[in-house]
């Protein structure tokens, strides 16, 4: 599916004002970019206005200038701070410089957090209190005709989270929720850069997103409005589900995810008959080589896949570092619910098969095959036929 978003309307008086980054390499200090990044605010006008969400203090004059633009020479009455990650709360300073009387609307662990960040302004200018309102989990601030229901949402994915819920027009503000990786004036399918989002960032956190879906199935929603990312307007029965696969480590497809880490390529010759060997078998297989490979789409496609091969090395009586970080994200997002294959390569003293199942000690409903191939050095007759014989139970 494809999704195309510009700075627009959402509707006749909710004003995209968000801003593209293209500037950045890593997000988050960590995940390639190569479409830049989008942070999204809005303006909803009313009676009383606000503003939900600020951008990244780099971008916060450009920001600005399309909240005035959204005004019309109109005065803001709120600004609605859903999630105090900097790439959304740092131009909250700059915000109350220019509209000091605006009223700051956050959870109480929001307002511990721009004091954190931001102790210089809360040291001078501040905040007073009659310019704070703390929502309250099923709160609801009346504008005129538009009417913000908020719902806690903590570890999605900070603590201070909350999504809110226009019932006028049905719209949910959902915070990080139903983002994704890339700029807005780039054309790209979503599911993919999506599942990269939430897997890096979002996937360790599935039982409280798992809660959150929960509430939003009380909820009509016609409009999701995330921080990152397009709005969503049709089909969302389609991210829903998505949500509910990711946020329940449910595999998406069938298929083989064959995650290898080879010095001289004998242990990468072996990935790649079994991924021939799987293939003549009519399964698909995507291929990695953990040491030249984006490990974020690897690990986000480990979690899209309901099979995974890990062929690895002894390294100085270890696991090769590009393996063993490759299983380490995925252990810490909870990888479960899938079926296991180990080849293991060393030359003498192999070790790797062990080391990987101990670092999936602690994970929950994993099914490894029975076979594991133990190669010495390169692979000769005997593993071909142990990796025939892999291919079948993975099959």
């Amino acid at each position: 599916m494809k999704e195309r978003a510009e700075k627009m309307k959402v509707t006749d008086e909710i004003i995209y004002v968000g801003v593209n980054d293209h500037d950045i390499d890593l997000f988050e200090g960590q995940y390639i970019v190569p479409n830049g990044m989008a942070y999204n605010s809005y303006v909803i006008r009313d009676e009383k206005i606000a503003v939900m969400d600020t951008v990244d203090e780099a971008f916060g004059e450009e920001w600005l200038e399309n909240v005035k633009n959204a005004l019309d020479g109109a005065k803001p009455e709120y600004l609605i701070i859903q999630h105090m990650e900097p790439d959304h709360s740092a131009s909250i300073p700059a915000f109350l410089k220019k509209y000091p009387k605006a009223t700051v609307v956050s959870t109480a662990k929001g307002f511990q957090f721009m004091e954190q960040f931001f102790p210089d302004f809360f040291a001078g200018q501040g905040l007073p209190a009659e310019q704070r309102i703390v929502a309250a989990n099923d709160g609801v601030l009346e504008l005129g005709q538009h009417s913000l229901h908020f719902v806690y949402a903590p570890m999605v994915h900070w603590p201070e989270v909350m999504m809110t819920y226009e019932a006028g027009e049905k719209i949910l503000f959902a915070a990080d929720g139903f983002g994704k990786f890339g700029a807005l004036d780039v054309e790209e399918e979503w599911a993919d850069e999506a599942r990269r989002y939430y897997i890096g960032i979002v996937g360790k956190y599935g039982p409280q997103v798992q809660a959150v879906l929960k509430k939003a199935a009380g909820l009509d929603i016609q409009t999701i409005c995330s921080l990152h990312g397009p709005v969503l307007k049709e089909n969302l029965g389609f991210y829903l589900e998505k949500y509910d696969k990711w946020s329940s480590y449910q595999p998406e497809e069938s298929g083989v995810v064959i995650a290898y880490a080879s010095v001289y390529g004998n242990t990468r010759n072996a990935a790649e008959y079994l991924a021939d060997v799987l293939q003549e078998k009519g399964q698909k297989t995507v291929l990695y080589d953990l040491a030249r490979c984006d490990k974020a789409k690897a690990v986000a496609d480990a979690f899209r896949y309901d099979r995974l091969v890990l062929a690895g090395i002894t390294y100085n009586g270890d696991l090769f570092p590009c393996m063993r970080s490759f299983i380490e994200g995925l252990t810490e997002r909870n990888y479960q619910n899938r079926k296991v294959a180990i080849i293991e390569n060393g030359t003498w003293a192999p070790m790797a098969g062990k080391l990987i199942l101990g670092m999936f000690e602690k994970s929950k409903n994993l099914t490894f095959t029975e076979t594991t191939v133990s190669i010495k050095s390169a692979m000769n007759a005997q593993n071909k036929g142990e990796i025939g014989k892999l291919a079948g139970e993975l099959c």
